[in-house]
């Protein structure tokens, strides 16, 4: 009795579809990598701003932010602060 031999023709053609799963899988790894590592700084960022919140002058505030500072003398300039009186 002879058994016959089996032969894959299956993994022939998904092959490079999964390679390149692959390497799509990769890529998308580095940027969540990327993005969490970004994010982190932002939350460190965010804790050591609501850590000095109570002690932090608004000069200081505006040096960090200089389009709050923009905006806030647009407003005072243009007199809309005493609108919101």
């Amino acid at each position: 009795m002879e058994i016959p031999k089996y032969v894959d023709t299956v993994t022939p053609q998904y092959k490079p579809k999964f390679d390149s799963l692959i390497v799509e899988l990769k890529e998308a790894e580095e940027r969540s990598l990327k993005e969490s590592e970004r994010l982190e700084k932002e939350i460190a960022e965010v804790q050591e701003l609501k850590k000095k919140f109570s002690t932090t002058t608004a000069d200081e505030y505006f040096e960090k932010h200089p389009e709050v500072k923009k905006k806030f003398d647009d407003e005072i300039r243009n007199d809309y602060f005493l609108w919101l009186v």
